[in-house]
């Protein structure tokens, strides 16, 4: 039980080596897919049970913005697309 508990308590984006992951906004993705003329199956994809993408809630359907430190860049940003895998 204890054990269980530790695991609910941990948030995986707390975690110095973890980016900073966000949910777009429904305006927020319409804006993606428009600017990149994509269509969702066209982005890198994400499992709802991943453990960053349920720290942040992410649901089938939602779109995942992950920010990265970079040397050369100075940030890098990457979307993921949520699935749920349940089969």
């Amino acid at each position: 039980m204890a054990e269980e508990q530790a695991k609910a308590e941990f948030n995986v984006l707390n975690h110095e080596l973890v980016p900073i992951h966000e949910l777009l906004s429904d305006d927020e993705v319409r804006d993606l897919y428009m600017s990149y003329n994509i269509l969702p199956e066209q982005l890198p994809k994400i499992l709802a049970s991943d453990p960053a993408a349920r720290a942040v809630g992410g649901k089938n359907g939602n779109v995942v913005r992950i920010r990265r430190k970079s040397k050369t860049a100075g940030e890098a940003i990457a979307f993921r697309y949520v699935i749920d895998y349940s089969n």
